[in-house]
């Protein structure tokens, strides 16, 4: 169901480690709009940190490609964060889903979308091999009354 959108974002950057802290902190910047607990906003940072390193590592583990980092103000409180990439798609989405499942290495825990899932209230995966991936990560933020009338 699409959600009328009063703001959003679009960030691309090339699919290099150092970019993953830079997605993680615009999309938090940006949801500071909405007036988040703090506790709200390390979710989002967090789930945003393990999407965008699941596209950086798995989608090009061998060359550099790009990766599009979308957020939007929905009706509702509702954020949705949008991640995607061009590089070489899933082959089995409700495996890579599993938990302890990856396909990066020993160094690799296989928890990002179990982490993902846990932080935010929806997540959709997208995937045709060689085309890229879509993550959409959706997180209703509580209702809050300013302090200044």
């Amino acid at each position: 169901m699409k959600q009328k959108i009063s703001n959003y974002i679009t960030l691309e950057f090339l699919s290099r480690s150092t970019n993953e802290g830079f997605a993680r902190t615009a999309v938090a910047c940006f949801a500071a709009q909405m007036d988040p607990t703090l506790n709200e906003l390390e979710d989002i940072k967090t789930a945003v940190s393990e999407a965008v390193t699941n596209a950086i590592v798995h989608a090009y583990p061998v060359s550099l490609g790009k990766v599009t980092v979308k957020a939007a103000v929905c009706e509702g409180n509702l954020l949705e964060i949008t991640v995607k990439d061009r590089g070489r798609g899933i082959p089995d989405i409700d495996k890579a889903r599993q938990p302890m499942y990856t396909t990066g290495g020993e160094e690799r825990s296989g928890m990002g979308f179990t982490i993902m899932e846990s932080f935010m209230d929806r997540v959709s995966v997208r995937s045709v091999l060689g085309k890229g991936t879509t993550v959409v990560m959706r997180k209703k933020l509580a209702a809050r009354r300013s302090a200044v009338k």
